[in-house]
């Protein structure tokens, strides 16, 4: 897995739940509060979720095979949805029980400074492992917001594990919500209450992380800078008079599949037109390295279908060519 895939957040991360994990079920046998059981759970799952990211990264690097020409970048994508599949299933729905269950029938947290000697062991923890994603994120986010990066990343680990992250410190700091209140209150209801808390958060950070890896599951094309770096780079040269029309399509985060119907002049031989395309290509590989398949179709530019009529291939001549 590249840097961008944030192999060191993804090991931080599951040495922390690990540790995190083994922590609250101490606390928990010694409180029997079911916030500190939602958290145990929560850290297994999430223990779970960053072995899944890099069991894909592993699958994602085998070469390609007849009946997956194209390669298996996409399985790091595929990953990635399964953990949004566990983190709801196993994280959000069991807090969700136990929330319900406790509040029915609460009880009061009996030693309670297990449980918060363990809150704040597994919140330092935690926030290192945050402030490690939030490393490496830096290094590939550029000058995109924070929400803007968790949507357009194409490299599904770091968001994966940012969101993950901090919704395991919101959880922690609602298990403490929870548990103190139960303490002073003597009235378990409000352990049940953060138990609960805690179960909403993970779904909404779920639901977030399923339709992300989704879209990129469907199928996503470059970014907009990326294409625009493209079509610079086709009509460079004096040997493309312009790009008529560009599909793009992720292969992997690291792989790029570009189509484009070139236009060239009309009284180009063969030789020269062959010739054309090579170096388009290369110049194509400069400007975006990570275009690493390239199909380009040559033709000849018709101002009158370019105008407004329906492009070569039927769809309308506005969406031939990105803006």
């Amino acid at each position: 897995m590249s840097a961008g895939g944030g192999t060191k957040a993804i090991i931080a991360a599951l040495g922390a739940n690990l540790a995190i994990a083994a922590a609250k079920f101490v606390a928990f046998l010694f409180t029997g509060a079911s916030s500190m059981a939602a958290e145990a759970v929560h850290s297994v799952a999430d223990s779970g979720n960053q072995l899944l990211l890099l069991i894909g990264g592993k699958r994602a690097a085998r070469k390609r095979t007849r009946e997956h020409p194209f390669g298996y970048g996409r399985e790091r994508y595929f990953y990635s949805f399964v953990v949004a599949v566990v983190l709801f299933t196993i994280g959000a729905l069991f807090s969700i029980y136990e929330g319900v269950h406790k509040i029915a029938d609460p009880h009061p947290v009996e030693t309670p400074g297990w449980a918060f000697g363990v809150l704040i062991f597994a919140i330092a923890a935690e926030a290192y492992s945050f402030r490690t994603a939030i490393l490496e994120a830096n290094e590939v986010r550029g000058d995109r917001s924070w929400v803007e990066f968790v949507r357009r990343a194409k490299a599904p680990e770091l968001p994966v594990v940012l969101l993950e992250d901090l919704g395991a410190l919101l959880g922690l700091v609602f298990a403490l919500f929870g548990v103190t209140l139960a303490v002073i209150t003597g009235d378990g209801v409000w352990d049940g209450i953060g138990t609960l808390m805690i179960g909403v958060l993970l779904g909404v950070i779920a639901v977030i992380l399923a339709m992300e890896t989704k879209s990129l599951l469907i199928g996503e094309g470059a970014n907009p800078e990326d294409e625009e770096r493209i079509i610079a780079a086709l009509e460079a040269g004096e040997d493309v008079e312009r790009v008529i029309h560009l599909r793009t399509l992720h292969l992997g985060p690291e792989e790029l599949l570009v189509a484009a119907k070139i236009a060239i002049d009309h009284d180009d031989t063969a030789a020269e037109v062959a010739a054309a395309i090579d170096a388009a290509e290369r110049r194509v590989r400069e400007a975006v390295p990570i275009a690493r398949v390239i199909y380009l179709e040559p033709d000849l530019y018709r101002a009158d279908l370019a105008a407004g009529g329906p492009g070569r291939d039927g769809s309308p001549a506005s969406a031939d060519r990105p803006a």
